[in-house]
């Protein structure tokens, strides 16, 4: 099967970008095919595509709660086949497709984050910076240790020794928000919180080793090449059973105690970040430091000001983090995204909530898409709505555009021992999206006869969801099947519709 475009080029998204109009999402049929047509031949099986009744498939998956989907024909735009497409369901991590489109249309494809040191009230004269020092963050969620390392080297290489003034954390550019989603366990990595300043996905690395009769614990920022201890958060071994993590925060510290007896004799994990701003400064702090720069404790200031600019770092373009993004899933890009583009139209905008609806809003004008409901814009918070009509129109349109299925990662296909298929004859590009008891796949598949097929697929138990203990909600009994069967499906409707209409 001929390959999708590895890349999406700037005249591609130029193009795709300059040429969408409000329209409705079935106004016109495109002037060509969302993939590369098909190959003469496969190599490989491309017999074994089977035509199981749609009945059938969900009697084997056996999920109850509800589940919904279509399949629409890309040139037509004619509906090939549905089953609950109506129905409202969460729509987990597919809700990033969405996402993507929003910032790129709204903040531009060749916008990048900026992330800033000034000087503020002095000038470095002879090593000394006689005023504050300001760490200026534009809600860049990508950054790294090793994008401070190389702020700390240019401060030191143009010659700060000393900082006389007060080092200042701005973090005003975003909303700081305590974590994406509260009902998610206390630990989880993938539930941080959200500010204008965000390092290492706002999370800290935690590491434990046996040290004589005890246990030695730190806490660290490490990168590939260095390891900053961070000082604003502290934690503790106590000797409890349940809960094995517990968080507060105490005299502007983040504070964390952990089960001593579900430690083991070592190991380590990342945990959340809930104070991104001090956390960002303190590891700038402890670089320079290393590299002979005295600088105070961080302060938190809203709105800093401007300044001289000593040393700056630029996130990679939009078009690129939309990729990356999509691709590795990353809650943290999507909401940074999606809370920027909401502020950038509606500046009022503050938290997830209102920033999800502007979302809709725009999707809603932009694609003529209804009956969709988000409430921020990673989809992890579990009382977003959508349908997987209103989720397939949406593909849709955007696919008209030319952006979209080239920003999406190839799907893995796999084979009855859910191994992968490099050879399967169906090439899908598509978002998936999981929540316990919660599942999604919306996209792109191209038969092996070259159709192109636009569909979204949604199944949630919300009542077995809901009922999940608050200490089991990290690996709740029968998930891991569920999810399992879940895929299942999908999979076998996508052959289904290949085999039938391809």
């Amino acid at each position: 099967m001929a390959p999708f475009a590895p890349h999406v080029t700037r005249r591609s998204l130029l193009c795709g970008l300059a040429a969408t109009a409000a329209l409705p999402a079935a106004a016109r049929a495109p002037e060509r095919s969302l993939f590369p047509r098909a190959r003469a031949s496969v190599r490989g099986p491309v017999n074994g595509l089977a035509a199981h009744s749609a009945e059938r498939l969900l009697q084997d998956a056996d999920l109850g709660g509800a589940t919904g989907f279509i399949a629409i024909d890309a040139e037509s735009g004619d509906v090939l086949e549905e089953y609950g497409a109506d129905t409202a369901l969460p729509p987990a991590s597919v809700a990033k497709a969405a996402t993507a489109m929003f910032g790129l249309h709204t903040l531009g494809m060749e916008y990048r984050f900026l992330t800033r040191v000034l000087a503020r009230g002095g000038a470095v004269t002879g090593g000394v910076l006689r005023g504050d020092l300001v760490l200026q963050g534009g809600g860049d969620p990508m950054l790294q240790t090793e994008d401070l390392a190389r702020l700390a080297d240019r401060l030191v290489d143009s010659g700060l020794r000393r900082v006389e003034g007060r080092f200042l954390v701005d973090e005003s550019a975003l909303p700081r928000i305590g974590a994406i989603a509260p009902d998610q366990p206390v630990e989880a990595g993938y539930n941080p919180a959200i500010s204008g300043l965000n390092l290492n996905y706002n999370r800290v690395h935690f590491q434990w080793a046996r040290s004589g009769d005890g246990m030695e614990l730190t806490m660290d920022a490490r990168s590939p090449r260095e390891v900053p201890r961070v000082s604003v958060i502290g934690i503790e071994a106590q000797e409890r059973a349940m809960p094995v993590y517990t968080y507060d925060e105490q005299a502007e510290r983040e504070f964390w105690t952990v089960s001593r007896a579900a430690l083991g004799n070592g190991g380590s994990r990342w945990l959340p970040v809930r104070r991104p701003g001090p956390y960002t400064g303190d590891v700038l702090r402890a670089l320079l430091v290393a590299r002979g720069c005295t600088v105070p404790a961080p302060q938190r200031a809203t709105g800093a000001g401007s300044g001289a600019i000593l040393a700056e770092h630029r996130s990679m373009q939009m078009s690129e983090l939309m990729r990356v993004m999509l691709r590795y899933s990353t809650n943290l890009a999507a909401e940074c995204v999606g809370l920027s583009a909401a502020r950038r139209l509606e500046p009022g905008t503050h938290g997830l909530q209102q920033s999800g609806q502007a979302m809709t809003r725009w999707l809603t004008r932009h694609y003529g898409v209804r009956n969709l409901q988000f409430v921020d814009h990673s989809g992890l918070g579990d009382t977003a709505r959508v349908t997987a009509r209103s989720m397939a129109e949406f593909f849709l349109a955007a696919g008209r555009e030319g952006i979209l299925p080239g920003l999406l990662r190839q799907h893995v296909m796999r084979d009855s021992q859910g191994r992968p298929m490099d050879n399967h004859p169906v090439d899908v590009r598509a978002k998936t999206g999981t929540l316990n008891f919660v599942s999604g796949l919306g996209g792109y598949a191209q038969t092996p006869g070259g159709r192109d097929i636009v569909f979204a697929i949604f199944s949630g138990d919300l009542d077995r969801r809901a009922a999940i203990p608050v200490e089991a909600r990290d690996r709740p009994a029968g998930a891991r099947g569920w999810a399992r069967r879940a895929r299942a499906l999908q999979q076998g409707l996508i052959e289904r519709w290949s085999a039938t209409y391809g």
